[in-house]
């Protein structure tokens, strides 16, 4: 058997960390790390209270008619209730019953730069992307569509942002400290995020709908996003008109 040359164990080493879902990320910036972060699971079409201003997935802090704009229910109609479902690799963890129009790696975190007069008071000032070409000056919101890495376990999975909590909607001191700090959020078991039924797939999550699995999570820049299933479909639509 030939022996392979340095170089070419670096392209092999390269390779399999693409596979992985974690390639080396040098090209974007550094983000801190937020560490055992509660992730609760949401998905689209959801109804978690009809009587909360928050308790719907029918629309999203970005989307009015967000159920529209995604294709359906993201997941599984019965008698007029959009419920979850356990998704698998088998098919890079997307619905079984529906074609979603937009991403199904998505996600939330609790700061609403376009509905919550505080979190648009300081984006400017907090979002480390605020600055960048595209972003100064831009009338709606910072946070849609941007890319977070999730880890749980040894599993790392992708996702793009496109809703705003759980449970609070300023939240800067955690959603942008690099300090590790916990979640102001006191509901669903301390949530710092909720996740899709895609990424509770891929992150191989132990409960389908419940509020005790774990997540590492930090922001990267979209040249940092490995190929994965998580890029089958990208989510650029903007936030919709109220």
């Amino acid at each position: 058997m030939a022996l392979l040359t340095a170089s070419a164990v670096a392209v092999v080493v390269l390779i399999a960390a693409a596979c992985s879902g974690d390639a080396t990320e040098p090209d974007g910036r550094a983000y801190p790390p937020h560490t055992g972060i509660v992730a609760t699971t949401f998905w689209v079409g959801e109804v978690l209270d009809p009587d909360s201003p928050d308790g719907s997935q029918r629309l999203s802090a970005y989307d009015a008619d967000w159920l529209a704009s995604y294709g359906g229910c993201d997941g599984v109609e019965q008698d007029g209730q959009c419920d979850t479902e356990r998704r698998t690799a088998a098919n890079d963890f997307f619905p079984t019953r529906m074609t979603p129009r937009q991403n199904p790696f998505y996600l939330d975190l609790p700061f609403d730069d376009r509905n919550d007069p505080a979190a648009f008071e300081q984006r400017g000032r907090v979002v480390p992307w605020a600055g960048d070409p595209g972003y100064a000056g831009r009338a709606t919101s910072f946070m849609k569509n941007r890319w977070v890495r999730i880890q749980h376990g040894t599993a790392v999975c992708y996702g793009q942002i496109e809703d705003a909590g759980p449970g609070e909607y300023h939240d800067a001191a955690y959603v942008f400290g690099a300090d590790d700090r916990r979640p102001a959020n006191t509901r669903f078991n301390g949530a710092g995020m909720d996740v899709s039924p895609a990424l509770n797939g891929c992150l191989g999550l132990r409960e389908l709908d419940g509020k005790h699995d774990v997540v590492d999570w930090r922001f990267v820049d979209d040249v940092d996003v490995p190929p994965g299933p998580w890029t089958r479909i990208v989510t650029t639509s903007p936030p919709s008109a109220w």
